[in-house]
C-alpha cells in the first residue's frame, strides 16, 4: 500500500537529506560514517560475547548491558548504513517500505534502550540502597521478565506510532529534511489538521518516558544519599563507580534528545538538526561500549 498525496498522486518513496552536494564531501561523510560504525559494531560486538561466556558477569547489571549493547547494535544498523549507500552511490532515495521499516526500527530501539535504562537505574539503586534484598528483587526470572516488558512495552507502542502516521494522508510532498526517516519529519509532510490524532499519542508517550526520567533522578538521589553516608572513601568511590558509567550513557541519550525534541522553533535549522540527530542516533552506540 502507498500513501496517495493530495493532487491524486502515490508515494512510492521518500527523499532523504543528503549530507554534501559535492562528490568530495559525500566520501568524506561516507568514511567518516564508516569508521563510526565500525567502531560501534566492534565494541558491542566484544561486550556481548564477553558477558555471555563469563559466568562472573552474569549478574543483573552485565544482563542489562548486554541487552543495551544489542540494542545498540541494532539501532546504528538501522539509520547508518543506508546514509552510507546513499552517499556513496550520490542518491537521496528511500522505498517506502523502507522508510516505514526504518522509522519503525530506530523508534522501537530508541525507546526499549529508554526503558533499558530506567531498569539499570532501579538495579543500582537496589545494590546500593538495598544491598540485602539484591538477590531477591533481582533474581534472574525477574531481570529476563523486566527486559522483555522494556522490549515489549517499546514494540508495541512504536508499532501503534507507526501505523498511525503512516496512515495519514501526506500532501507536502516526499522530502524528509533528515538523514534517516522518524516520526516528526513524516509528520510534517501530513496535511493540516490530519497528524493531531499522532500527536496526541506522542504526548501520551512523552507522559511515560518523562515518569522513567523522575523515577532515575530519585533513583539517584537516593543513591547519592546512601553513598555519601559510608564513612571510607575508598567505599565512596567503589560505589560511585558503578554508577559513574550508566549514569554518563543516560546522560549522554537524554540530553542529546531533550535538545532535539525539546528546543525552540526559532533556532531550529537543517544543518543544526542534523547535527543534533547524529548526536542521539549515531554518537551513543559508539560511545557507550567505551563508557563501559
Amino acid at each position: 500500500q502507498r500513501n496517495r498525496m493530495s493532487n491524486g498522486t502515490f508515494i512510492f518513496e521518500f527523499l532523504l537529506l543528503a549530507f554534501a552536494d559535492t562528490r568530495e564531501l559525500q566520501l568524506l561523510h561516507f568514511w567518516l560514517f564508516l569508521g563510526i560504525y565500525l567502531a560501534a559494531l566492534l565494541g558491542n560486538s566484544l561486550i556481548i560475547p564477553a558477558i555471555a561466556c563469563d559466568h562472573r558477569l552474569h549478574t543483573p547489571m552485565y544482563f542489562f548491558l548486554l541487552n543495551l549493547s544489542l540494542l545498540d547494535l541494532g539501532s546504528i544498523s538501522t539509520t547508518v548504513p543506508k546514509s552510507m549507500t546513499n552517499s556513496l552511490w550520490d542518491t537521496r532515495a528511500i522505498s517506502y517500505s523502507g522508510c516505514a521499516a526504518q522509522l519503525f526500527l530506530f523508534a522501537f530501539l530508541a525507546l526499549a534502550e529508554y526503558f533499558l535504562l530506567t531498569l539499570m537505574a532501579y538495579d543500582r539503586y537496589i545494590a546500593i540502597c538495598k544491598p540485602l534484598h539484591y538477590g531477591t528483587l533481582l533474581g534472574s526470572r525477574a531481570c529476563v521478565h523486566m527486559a522483555a516488558a522494556a522490549w515489549g512495552c517499546a514494540f508495541f507502542t512504536v508499532l501503534l506510532h507507526t501505523a498511525n502516521t503512516f496512515s495519514l494522508p501526506l500532501c507536502q510532498g516526499n522530502t524528509v529534511d533528515q538523514f534517516f526517516c522518524e516520526i516528526p519529519q513524516i509528520l510534517r509532510l501530513s496535511c493540516s489538521h490530519a497528524y493531531l490524532r499522532e500527536v496526541g499519542l506522542i504526548v501520551v508517550s512523552i507522559f511515560v518516558e518523562f515518569g522513567c526520567f523522575v523515577f532515575i533522578v530519585l533513583s539517584y538521589v537516593q543513591i547519592f544519599k546512601v553513598v555519601m553516608r559510608i564513612p571510607t572513601q575508598q567505599g565512596q568511590h567503589k560505589a560511585f563507580s558503578t554508577c559513574l558509567p550508566h549514569l554518563a550513557v543516560v546522560s549522554l541519550f537524554i540530553s542529546t534528545v531533550m535538545i532535539a525534541y525539546l528546543k525552540p522553533p526559532s533556532i531550529s535549522s537543517t544543518p543544526l538538526d542534523v547535527v543534533v540527530a547524529v548526536m542521539y542516533s549515531v554518537v551513543p552506540p559508539a560511545v557507550n561500549p567505551l563508557i563501559y
